[in-house]
């Protein structure tokens, strides 16, 4: 295995940490694999440990080269930590020979704030305010498709503010709107993997629900999985990522993950 930290973006001190399968001479030595860059979840003031190399190490038992990308929080605010991600897609589509990666199955993934990190990309890589930061096409950062685990996504009626104020500071009533991700989804975003809770008490489903809507909207492939039982930040669902004793186990989500695969494999 590849395993390093490495610094994607000049400009700030995240780091990207890589859980990479090396091609191996008893095998395929030429095989290139869908990659999956983990942005974990804290309400963007922390970032979660159980959403990040518990996850990447889930996604490397079906395929998939993993990264965790460590960005920046409060009191940073918008758009570094959007800059960072785009600047860690565009890294490893650059060097995806060295990671044995396929440069056209890069999918984001992110959990609850991380979530929007990850849906930011994929509605805003397009724009220009990413181009003024980074050397090269936007084309070099757009993700082929988003994971996003019980996302917070709309900052409006169904919004988890906490997260919404720690990431712009004091814009907040001037840019909550626009980062209202659902009303900012286009025919130029990728297919798209959603899961949540019907129980979550601290980011609603409906956040997951409003997204959806305008994926259909724009014809554009999309999977969603309402779970009826759990409430927020369940991870894998299991006994390895919970925290506060039976807090965050939950049968009836852990198999997300390989629904999560076979939609990569039949969709992207």
């Amino acid at each position: 295995m590849i395993h390093e930290v490495i610094q994607p973006f000049s400009k700030s001190e995240a780091t990207l940490t890589t859980y990479v399968i090396d091609n191996s001479e008893e095998m395929e030595q030429d095989r290139l694999r869908p990659v999956i860059i983990i942005c974990p979840g804290g309400g963007y003031e922390f970032l979660s440990d159980r959403e990040a190399e518990p996850i990447a190490i889930k996604m490397m038992s079906f395929g998939f080269q993993a990264f965790v990308l460590h960005y920046s929080i409060k009191p940073h605010v918008y758009p570094l930590a959007l800059q960072e991600l785009a600047a860690s897609v565009q890294l490893i589509r650059q060097n995806h020979s060295q990671w044995h990666v396929d440069p056209e199955k890069i999918i984001v993934a992110g959990f609850s704030a991380g979530g929007h990190l990850a849906a930011s990309l994929g509605v805003f890589w397009q724009e220009d305010f990413l181009k003024e930061t980074l050397s090269g096409a936007n084309h070099e950062w757009r993700p082929n498709g988003l994971l996003l685990s019980y996302p917070v996504l709309s900052s409006g009626e169904f919004a988890h503010e906490g997260s919404f104020r720690a990431l712009l500071g004091n814009r907040y009533d001037e840019q909550k709107a626009q980062l209202s991700l659902e009303k900012q989804v286009s025919r130029n975003t990728p297919p798209t993997f959603l899961w949540h809770t019907l129980e979550d008490g601290l980011v609603p489903a409906e956040n997951s629900l409003l997204f959806a809507k305008q994926l259909r909207k724009f014809d554009i492939p999309y999977e969603l999985h309402i779970f009826p039982r759990g409430g927020h930040g369940l991870s894998l669902g299991t006994k390895e990522t919970a925290s506060g004793g039976e807090h965050a186990i939950e049968d009836s989500v852990v198999r997300w993950p390989e629904l999560f695969a076979d939609w990569v494999r039949f969709n992207i």
